[in-house]
């Protein structure tokens, strides 16, 4: 793919936008922080369109996603529209030849996104799906200490997800819906990061698992519910590492609490991601909280300070910087951890394994 070069000889990457709601405002900020040029956007109706690039600050609306598309134009089109959409939009962009940034879940069936990571692969093109949380620098060095062998052999895992944004029987959103969101609605939406994380961290992999599925409310106003409020596993990681993971989307007072605490023969670490500058470490001698210090930290942790210690970074500097890494990739280059359509597939097939866990009542292997 050829990108608009400037005098310097560095691509600036044109970006286009598919979606209009929260997650296209966080992408187009992303893609503006990251010194990309955003050229257009496309939603639901034109006139929609028209609104939301003037509100987002993008250039000029497409009539509709095929246009933009296939607008010569643009190199990278980010799809930030409902679960259901994502399979369609990716491998249309990916037949035109342009770089894609899909919201997970990638895909709402494991076929789907096994199709689309090969699609990606064969085209040669760069497909990421936002793992932001990879992308908090103390994730990074929680995941250094686990390579150098800090923790020592891996023995448990106790790891959560909690939001109480769908808590009332009135709360309503168009994920409930499964002809739109999917067949999965809490784990596709957050156990996704959850297990994205948990695997990242690690560097091991949720070999089996056995799940358990709630509805807490079979009807929101007017609406039937046929997908999960609530899931609870219990996994077992390829190294024989044991643990659970619990996700809930109502959760009263929590509002984005994601939690990752893994135990080893030797030292134990929790991240929890609403306080994203610290990470604490325990030892049988006691516990201790390291703070983000770019001075001290590993090199891969270092590199995503945008900020001197004790400036606090959050969850937009994650996703600029995974923006950031996606337009390096185009151009040439080979971040560290960046999560591409193998991760967003992986991802789903984990999902696909809790839904036939949660059916069947028995153990599903991933």
């Amino acid at each position: 793919m050829t990108l608009n070069v400037t005098d310097t000889g560095v691509g600036t990457v044109r970006a286009g936008f598919i979606g209009a709601g929260f997650m296209a405002a966080v992408h187009s900020r992303a893609s503006r922080a990251a010194l990309a040029q955003p050229v257009a956007l496309a939603t639901s109706t034109p006139q929609r369109a028209v609104e939301a690039s003037a509100a987002l600050g993008i250039e000029r609306a497409s009539r509709s996603a095929a246009e933009l598309i296939g607008d010569p134009d643009i190199d990278v089109v980010h799809i930030c529209t409902p679960n259901a959409t994502h399979a369609e939009y990716a491998s249309a962009a990916i037949e035109a030849d342009k770089h894609v940034i899909c919201e997970k879940p990638l895909a709402t069936s494991v076929e789907d996104a096994s199709a689309l990571a090969r699609a990606a692969r064969q085209q040669g093109v760069v497909a990421a799906v936002p793992f932001v949380y990879r992308y908090h620098p103390i994730v990074r060095e929680a995941r250094a200490r686990v390579e150098r062998g800090d923790l020592g052999r891996l023995l448990t895992l106790n790891c959560s997800y909690l939001q109480d944004w769908l808590q009332s029987v009135d709360d309503v959103d168009w994920r409930v819906d499964p002809a739109i969101g999917g067949p999965s609605r809490a784990f596709a939406d957050i156990g996704s990061h959850l297990c994205d994380l948990l695997e990242f961290v690690t560097g091991d992999r949720i070999a089996r698992l056995s799940a358990r599925t709630t509805t807490v409310h079979p009807h929101r106003r007017d609406q039937v519910v046929e997908t999960e409020d609530v899931a609870a596993l219990l996994v077992e990681m390829e190294s024989g590492a044991i643990g659970t993971a619990l996700v809930s989307q109502v959760a009263p007072g929590r509002k984005n609490s994601l939690v990752l605490e893994i135990a080893g023969a030797d030292e134990s670490m929790r991240f929890d991601q609403e306080q994203p500058e610290s990470l604490w470490i325990g030892s049988r001698e006691g516990g201790r909280v390291i703070m983000r210090d770019p001075a001290t930290a590993s090199p891969d942790s270092a590199r995503l300070s945008s900020v001197p210690a004790g400036h606090p970074m959050g969850y937009q500097d994650a996703f600029n910087a995974f923006a950031a890494d996606v337009y390096a990739a185009i151009g040439g280059a080979h971040p560290e951890g960046l999560p591409t359509f193998d991760d967003g597939l992986r991802t789903v097939q984990i999902t696909d394994a809790v839904l036939r866990s949660a059916a069947s009542g028995e153990w599903a292997e991933v």
